[in-house]
């Protein structure tokens, strides 16, 4: 298992449980969801979305038209076992603990262990920084998508950051930065997930952005981000 998932985990505070292999007995619910979703997702990616001539040309076009359908379809269906959708079932439970963004960050963080020189200097993939304390086995903890600014932590405790000294390299070989997902293509017929697709962008759009609010209400930045807008008043406005 990687070591990254681990330590998110641990940070997190969620445990992993291992099933044994061999037996699936042990995890018989995950068994039944992938059923569910060969037979009803798999198949429409199979006929190219129900769409007479259309084309899944991407692993970012698959797994936004997946999350449509779970998120859409899935989620939404009342359950024969349970007798409630799995959403609503889900939400009972709320409120739920949310991670502060600071912690969230930290957990999503990589890190690795290295041993100071003498000369003060600790070489991290083809990297070299300068730290303190010399000659201790310290924790480099990083964004893997940039190697310029290290934390390092010794024996538990905050030691300050890396002082970048030689840099060949600004991002980990094994990271990749996501792409942002494709914009969807013309529909050319009707078919099963354009019509979820188009039913979830929908409702994303008509989501509030409770982050926008995070500001000076007195401001006009504030009036700005509350207020709707529309073309034809921004015109109104610039003539004024």
């Amino acid at each position: 298992m990687d070591s990254w998932l681990l330590r998110a985990c641990a940070k997190l505070g969620i445990k992993l449980v291992d099933s044994t292999p061999g037996r699936p007995q042990g995890r018989g619910k995950i068994e039944r969801f992938f059923r569910t979703v060969n037979s009803e997702f798999v198949v429409e990616i199979a006929s190219g979305g129900g769409q007479p001539g259309r084309q899944i040309n991407s692993l970012l076009e698959m797994n936004r038209l997946f999350t449509t359908w779970v998120e859409n379809v899935y989620h939404r269906r009342v359950h024969s076992e349970t007798g409630a959708a799995p959403l609503g079932r889900w939400m009972a439970g709320s409120p739920f603990a949310v991670p502060n963004p600071a912690d969230l960050a930290e957990a999503f963080h990589w890190s690795e262990h290295r041993t100071m020189t003498k000369t003060a200097l600790v070489s991290l993939h083809n990297n070299r920084y300068q730290v303190d304390p010399r000659g201790q086995r310290v924790e480099l903890v990083f964004d893997p998508l940039d190697l310029s600014f290290l934390r390092v932590r010794a024996n538990g405790q905050d030691a300050g950051t890396a002082l970048p000294y030689q840099i060949s390299r600004h991002s980990r070989p094994k990271a990749r930065p996501e792409i942002p997902a494709e914009l969807p293509r013309p529909m050319t017929g009707i078919g099963y997930l354009g019509l979820i697709d188009t039913a979830h962008t929908r409702t994303v759009a008509e989501k509030v952005n409770y982050a926008a609010f995070a500001v000076d209400p007195e401001s006009d930045t504030a009036r700005a981000v509350t207020e709707p807008t529309h073309p034809a008043a921004d015109q109104e406005k610039r003539r004024d």
